[in-house]
């Protein structure tokens, strides 16, 4: 699991490698969310805010266009292609 990238968090800020792998894993779970789950989840969290749908849906439609959007699955021979042209 991203020892790589553990190993960078931990020289780099102050962490143990047990927290270093959390918020590794809350981060890639963070951008793996779809576009479903994150308006859900937005719509939840805003409303928690006491802010009305009409105000939500703006904020929301305002947010979609920052989200990092996940690749589509690649095959095999699409991962070959991208190495050796």
């Amino acid at each position: 699991m991203h020892t790589e990238l553990i190993d960078h968090l931990v020289r780099s800020a102050p962490l143990h490698r047990g927290e270093a792998a959390r918020v590794i894993q809350d981060v890639l779970a963070y951008f793996d969310e779809t576009t479903e789950e994150f308006v859900r989840r937005r719509h939840r969290e805003l409303q928690g805010q006491g802010l009305v749908n009409a105000a939500i849906f703006e904020r929301i439609a305002g947010e979609l266009p920052q989200r990092v959007v996940a690749p589509p699955e690649l095959s095999q021979r699409q991962l070959r292609r991208i190495v050796y042209g």
